[in-house]
């Protein structure tokens, strides 16, 4: 399949067995790519030698490429904070790292990135806070701090903007990328998250982004709810001008990758309903003139 973009999906949107997962992102829905986050009912960050050597395996098989490691680096509570109350309970994708494992998710991270042919890992800015001001600037120097140290290991960070996160909107990731200037620090921009905090994605959260420092991209569409609260759509069944925000990308000379992670799960499983967001997403690429 050809387009502007390197299209992808998150294999665990579809399965936790990574072979199917892997048949249908590469047979049934023509793509090169995919993101590995949990397979197996393990996070990526876990894998063992064997693991890692079957995902290689099937990679092959498939003719699939890695578009980047789905880590979740600095999905923890910033230490000193007050607690915040978007921290889960339980581990979420298969993880549960405290700060001062950190380095240790950081470590496994650029190792199963090296072995399964990528050079990207994603990353995130701290669970949300009600006010970050009191410890942006050392939440800012963490983020700058490992950015530097990875950079020798040609390692890419890619922020996600997370509702969950402190930076969560176009807005805030255009203040974050502004403090942390670093060529190997860059954007996974998700205009879904963006929106479920209550940011117009596209164009207003998207006007906030330096193009240049888009690394990655994140696909998923939500709807308003009545109470005004958001939950999770189809791509092209919710609020998000996703056929804007495609031709944006294309003008801004935007051709790197971009993944489907559905999250909506309407259509009965979790299979079927990435097989129609996938469709959904294709359609509105079309519309355009990217795909």
């Amino acid at each position: 399949m050809s387009g502007r973009f390197k299209l992808s999906i998150i294999t665990d949107e579809i399965t936790q067995d990574l072979g199917h997962a892997m048949e249908i992102a590469s047979k049934e829905f023509g793509l090169a790519y995919i993101e590995l986050r949990t397979l197996w009912n393990k996070n990526i960050i876990n894998l063992d030698e064997k693991e890692t050597a079957e995902v290689r395996r099937l990679l092959g098989k498939f003719s699939l490429q890695v578009t980047d490691i789905a880590s979740p680096l600095f999905k923890t509570d910033w230490p000193g904070a007050p607690p915040s109350k978007y921290s889960p309970k339980t581990p979420q994708f298969g993880a549960d790292y405290t700060f001062a494992q950190q380095g240790e998710v950081l470590e496994r991270s650029i190792a199963i990135a090296k072995a399964l042919g990528t050079d990207r890992v994603r990353c995130f800015d701290f669970w949300r806070l009600d006010d970050p001001k009191p410890f942006r600037v050392s939440m800012d120097s963490k983020l700058r701090d490992t950015s530097a140290q990875v950079a020798s290991k040609n390692i890419t960070l890619l922020l996600e903007n997370e509702f969950a996160c402190n930076t969560a909107t176009g807005a805030e990731a255009g203040r974050t990328l502004q403090a942390v200037q670093l060529p190997n620090f860059k954007l996974n921009w998700d205009p879904g998250n963006a929106a479920y905090r209550g940011e117009i994605a596209f164009p207003d959260g998207f006007a906030k982004i330096p193009k240049e420092r888009i690394g990655h991209m994140h696909c998923k569409d939500v709807v308003r709810k009545a109470d005004g609260t958001y939950e999770w759509a189809a791509m092209g069944r919710g609020v998000i001008d996703y056929v804007g925000q495609f031709r944006a990308l294309v003008q801004a000379g935007y051709s790197g990758t971009m993944s489907l992670e559905t999250h909506w799960k309407g259509a009965g499983s979790a299979e079927e309903s990435s097989r129609q967001s996938m469709a959904g997403m294709k359609d509105q690429l079309s519309k355009a003139g990217a795909l």
